[in-house]
């Protein structure tokens, strides 16, 4: 094959809408959210703090906040589908960043050979987010 001539594949790819890209991402964020919080629960200490009381949720307002702030990746989802363009572009940027920033404290703090997870799944998360910026960054115009 010459050169200058571009490699085709032989499977048909299709353009995926900006909003279904973004839900989708919110997703995978989300999910590993999940799994960081699940995993948590086999470090040493994590279960009997969870029956004692000592943890970081001991209060009502901190087990609030600590819901609000994990409710917006899962509520992004839907946001990415049904808000118009320009408005959704700016809170997928603004929430992307957001949690960048938290992923990236989350990523330093993670010293402890038991929390080596956390450092793993929080750079995922980070590259994540990162993309988030990015396809809203980059979101086509008429």
């Amino acid at each position: 094959m010459p050169e200058n001539q571009p490699i085709r594949s032989k499977f048909k790819d299709f353009e995926v809408n900006t909003k279904i890209k973004l839900a989708f991402l919110w997703t995978a964020v989300t999910l590993c959210y999940l799994y960081g919080d699940y995993f948590e629960l086999y470090t040493p200490g994590k279960v009997e703090g969870l029956i004692s009381g000592d943890n970081l949720l001991n209060t009502p307002l901190n087990l609030l906040m600590a819901t609000a702030m994990l409710a917006i990746p899962a509520l992004m989802i839907v946001v990415s589908i049904f808000l118009r363009p320009a408005i959704n572009r700016i809170f997928n940027m603004i929430f992307g960043l957001i949690f960048t920033l938290i992923m990236l404290s989350i990523v330093i703090g993670a010293t402890s050979e038991w929390y080596r997870f956390y450092f793993l799944l929080g750079v995922i998360e980070m590259f994540i987010t990162l993309m988030i910026i990015r396809v809203a960054y980059s979101w086509p115009k008429n």
